[in-house]
């Protein structure tokens, strides 16, 4: 515990890049199935390099493909759990399993909040990432393994959000299933041979987290709409974006009075479909969001054609999907603290009726 207090109250001249050594990935792969294959570990910089040659990962180690493939799987496991050990330890973040009233048997999805997310008056950030095999933490596990931890992490993000005395909730929408192979146990959770929505004996769903939507929607009910804050800020990026939309269609009132600005970044979300041309929500989209793309062009010149534009677009500065985020970090962060100061939020009294589907998901 007092290792993890002096990690949160480090000075300024301190970041948690110079926590990595303390926090040693190469314990996690001398403890994994091949630590004489993954002969690896993060620099100062936050850089996978070998630890003999100091190169950078490659993937074609052996002949077989198989061989290899399993090798960067072992690897791509071993960073989530590392990112999960700096997120709790580098960033003080707290480790929350969900649902909040179930057996202690039954297996949980789990995102990661600071200490004073839901007390915290001022401002609240949500990280929302891709879709992906990546979990709470990452923008991508590709980018951490070949461009670092601190374009392919929301380290960055989390460490600037707690500078400014933000609160913090790093989502985990990806973390959806239960492998039965890895968690025998979690048999008992069936009844009368309930069959896997993926037909895949060995996958189990998370009970709110089947999918990265539900993950997001009990998150937002149990938790976020229940902060004090009423200045609660979004960062989504690619299958993120289409997420938050899902979630403002879903619970339109409570997102329109609560959430007053949202970063999509190379968002995904369906405009037109999600929002089924609603005029109400267009305009608060319009008023309230703003995306970063991919562009060669300047940092935060605009971009794309106004027609098709359904909020202020510009640009990365960057041409590289996988580093849009890290680009465009400041920017970002410029945005958000701007939009605090001239925060004008309409109260909304009467929801818009519009939904994504169908069937609306309810509350639990």
């Amino acid at each position: 515990m007092e290792v993890s207090r002096s990690l949160w109250h480090y000075s300024s001249n301190m970041s948690w890049l110079q926590m990595i050594e303390d926090l040693s990935f190469r314990k996690l792969i001398n403890s994994s199935e091949c630590p004489e294959k993954l002969k690896y570990d993060f620099n100062k910089n936050g850089e996978l390099r070998h630890v003999d040659t100091n190169e950078p990962f490659v993937f074609n180690y052996q002949n077989s493909y198989k061989d290899n493939h399993k090798r960067y799987q072992i690897l791509g496991q071993l960073i989530t759990q590392y990112v999960y050990e700096l997120l709790e330890k580098a960033c003080n973040l707290q480790k929350i399993y969900f649902p909040t009233c179930v057996a202690d048997s039954e297996i949980c999805s789990f995102f990661f909040m600071s200490e004073n997310a839901l007390t915290n008056s001022s401002t609240l950030l949500v990280l929302l990432q891709d879709q992906g095999t990546f979990r709470a933490g990452q923008w991508g596990q590709r980018t951490i393994i070949h461009e670092g931890l601190q374009h392919g992490s929301q380290i960055p993000f989390i460490t600037k959000a707690l500078q400014y005395s933000w609160g913090v909730i790093a989502l985990n929408p990806n973390d959806n299933f239960v492998d039965l192979k890895i968690e025998p146990e979690c048999l008992s959770l069936f009844e009368n041979d309930t069959i896997c929505p993926l037909n895949l004996s060995w996958a189990v769903p998370k009970r709110n987290s089947s999918n990265p939507e539900e993950h997001a929607m009990y998150v937002w009910d149990h938790f976020i709409s229940k902060s004090a804050s009423r200045n609660v800020a979004f960062v989504a990026h690619g299958y993120g974006g289409l997420i938050f939309f899902n979630l403002l269609m879903q619970r339109t009132l409570e997102v329109m009075n609560k959430v007053y600005a949202v970063a999509l970044i190379d968002s995904k979300h369906h405009m037109k479909h999600q929002t089924q041309d609603n005029s109400q929500v267009q305009t608060w989209i319009w008023k309230h969001c703003r995306e970063w793309v991919s562009n060669s062009k300047p940092i935060d010149r605009s971009v794309g054609c106004l027609v098709k534009m359904d909020c202020p677009t510009v640009s990365t500065g960057y041409e590289k999907y996988s580093m849009a985020p890290s680009s465009s970090l400041q920017s970002i962060f410029k945005y958000l603290k701007n939009a605090l100061k001239t925060s004008t939020k309409d109260y909304f009294s009467r929801s818009p009726i519009a939904t994504r589907s169908k069937n609306t998901m309810k509350k639990n």
